[in-house]
């Protein structure tokens, strides 16, 4: 297995900030990405990719090369930040909820879109953790289901078992929106 992150990894583990700023640049969007979906919120993905960067700087001296590409590496340990935040969250109560009302005038086919896009992402903040995350990879991050399957540490027979549960109880929430 070719890994193009290996070099960069090896001298980010004897200190070289800038290959580890180059690993930043490199992944941190994607890491952002996976991190927002998990979360539900931006300022909550960027403390779990935090999170997960500083344990690349802190144990990229053990990285051994060949057991697995880094990048997977890095969507498992990402992952697992947001898992750990998930856990940790306390559950909101509807009463202590604030609603804020936007200022800015906007279009109805404007809003109708942002409703749109609210209750798509309230369904998949609303799936377990585990077909929420299988969704996120396969299709936000558009992973294939071998790789998917890696970073969650599942066979990818049990990658697609999540991934038909988690489709099928989005369109049992989301099927009154094909009707429209």
């Amino acid at each position: 297995m070719i890994d193009p992150d290996t070099d960069l990894v090896q001298r980010a583990g004897q200190g070289d900030r800038a290959a580890a700023q180059a690993l930043m640049a490199r992944h941190l969007p994607k890491m952002l990405t996976l991190a927002r979906r998990m979360m539900g919120s931006q300022a909550e993905a960027e403390d779990a990719v935090q999170d997960a960067f500083l344990k690349l700087w802190t144990h990229a001296a053990r990285w051994q090369p060949g057991k697995a590409k880094f990048e997977t590496w890095l969507y498992r340990v990402t992952m697992n930040k947001c898992y750990d935040r998930l856990r940790k969250r306390a559950p909101a109560s509807l009463d202590e909820a604030v609603e804020v009302a936007d200022p800015a005038p906007r279009a109805d086919s404007v809003l109708e879109k942002a409703g749109l896009a609210e209750e798509i992402e309230a369904a998949l903040q609303a799936l377990p953790e585990r077909q929420r995350a299988a969704i996120v990879l396969c299709h936000h991050q558009e992973m294939g289901n071998i790789e998917a399957a890696e970073v969650l540490g599942i066979s990818v027979e049990a990658l697609e078992s999540l991934l038909a549960r988690g489709r099928r109880t989005l369109r049992a929430r989301l099927g009154h929106l094909k009707e429209e």
